[in-house]
């Protein structure tokens, strides 16, 4: 082989994976775009629930008037948030608004008993279970480009088309550790 079809070769060889790199990067931006959207999509679902669970409980749970604005305040903050991280914090303090309430809830037969409030509460639950599903999809999807996006010699290819590392789906550890209790004489204990 003269030294012109060698350049040739590589030649080919470098666009080649150039171009195939640039796809990879561009698949995994639209993934994890669509997949932050699901996300997004649920708990905006979730969180127009709220109105509706609060309605529902007031009625009935006169005392718990913490959990009740506990619950409103985390989706207000969901409403306001401007950023990823913001939402998964409000995210997260939702989460354990909503179940605090559910386990508060067990004090109410008359409560337990409402249609409307078995209908959410199966609703809020299914919505759960698919963000922790979205959660984990987009977490997953992130690690893969944060991974094209670091590892040699692809970094280089997603530096010259200005490909970045993204953040991940996370709560703040610290709120992890100051999970409410349940007082089962009469409800939420911080």
């Amino acid at each position: 082989m003269d030294p012109i079809q060698i350049l040739a070769m590589i030649t080919v060889f470098v666009v080649a994976f150039t171009v195939y790199t640039y796809n990879r990067l561009v698949g995994l931006r639209n993934m994890a775009d669509t997949a932050l959207a699901n996300i997004d999509t649920l708990l905006q679902k979730r969180f127009d629930l709220v109105p509706n669970l609060v309605d529902t409980v007031k009625a009935y749970m006169k005392h718990e008037q913490e959990v009740l604005e506990t619950v409103t305040k985390a989706r207000t903050e969901y409403l306001n948030s401007s950023s990823m991280k913001e939402d998964a914090a409000a995210d997260e303090k939702a989460s354990r608004a909503i179940k605090t309430l559910f386990a508060v809830s067990e004090n109410y037969p008359d409560l337990k008993a409402s249609q409307n409030f078995m209908m959410l509460q199966e609703e809020l639950v299914g919505i759960e279970n698919k963000l922790a599903y979205a959660r984990q999809r987009y977490n997953r999807t992130v690690m893969i480009i944060n991974m094209v996006v670091q590892k040699f010699p692809t970094n280089l290819i997603a530096r010259m088309f200005n490909f970045e590392t993204r953040e991940f789906f996370a709560v703040d550890s610290s709120d992890i550790r100051n999970v409410p209790g349940i007082d089962m004489q009469g409800g939420a204990k911080s």
